[in-house]
């Protein structure tokens, strides 16, 4: 008796044990089966900010990949336009030939001109800033420090960052072809970082300690100057979507204009959208 009933516990156990498996790998698919995917690509300028954000947005909603993508903003307007992607990054204006796409805001950004610490200048003109670019100043003596090349960098063509520069600095002027060229921001901010003779533009919120911003005819670059609207190199940071967008990349638009969402973008270093209007 006693070894029928133990035989009835072990294939009761045995039984729930596939049962129990059963369900986890129906959970399991069920999971797979219900990841979204949202593949945003453009914007060096835009990237990290939107990374930082989907690595929130991601631990809130766990079965959601957000695949964020650089290239710039040109090819983020193509991927978008090709519809590659769910979502497009840039940090420029469209052309007349893109505004088949819609215009999404999601924060203001300032562009901060940076110098290595080393600099003693703190302070540029507009038109200062422009000639350097321009390739008439070339060399810092004439600004009051050493008799050294200036040592520029700028953007890549297409990039969002250098149109935007091009039409709030340059004012029609060309950027000299002499001047070093580097393909995201990141890659600016580390030339001028490790040399003292340096001078280049990135978005204000990516300026750190290895990193001096100038204030530009007497302004700082700051939140607050530019809230108050007496920074003038400002630009949008766009989400492009074509038609109608996909339901997870709406949710993941939605989070971004939310209250949490911008607020992420603020701590950054950024100007939420509500802040702007």
């Amino acid at each position: 008796m006693a070894v029928v009933t133990f035989m009835r516990v072990v294939g009761a156990a045995i039984i729930c044990l596939l049962i129990s498996a059963a369900c986890g790998n129906q959970t399991s698919s069920q999971v797979v089966y219900r990841r979204h995917v949202v593949t945003i690509a453009g914007s060096t300028s835009v990237m990290p900010f939107t990374e930082k954000l989907a690595e929130h947005f991601m631990i809130e909603h766990p079965n959601f990949i957000i695949n964020v993508q650089s290239g710039g903003s040109t090819a983020g307007i193509q991927a978008c336009l090709n519809r590659t992607v769910d979502i497009g990054m840039s940090s420029r204006e469209l052309k007349h030939e893109e505004k088949s796409l819609t215009e999404i805001i999601i924060c203001y950004d300032g562009i901060a001109v940076i110098v290595n610490p080393e600099n003693p200048i703190r302070a540029l003109s507009l038109q200062q800033i422009r000639d350097i670019f321009a390739g008439v100043l070339t060399n810092w003596k004439a600004l009051g420090w050493i008799d050294r090349r200036i040592d520029a960098v700028t953007r890549e063509e297409g990039s969002g960052t250098r149109s935007a520069f091009e039409e709030l600095v340059m004012h029609g002027a060309a950027i000299d072809d002499g001047i070093m060229v580097q393909d995201s921001n990141g890659s600016v901010k580390e030339v001028v970082a490790t040399d003292p003779y340096a001078i280049g533009y990135v978005s204000l919120g990516m300026v750190d300690t290895r990193v001096v911003a100038l204030h530009v005819d007497y302004v700082r670059p700051s939140v607050e100057t530019i809230l108050a609207r007496q920074y003038k190199i400002v630009r949008p940071f766009l989400y492009l979507i074509n038609g109608t967008p996909s339901g997870p990349a709406q949710q993941f638009i939605t989070y971004v204009l939310s209250k949490d969402g911008q607020k992420i973008l603020e701590r950054e270093g950024l100007i939420p959208v509500y802040a702007k209007k």
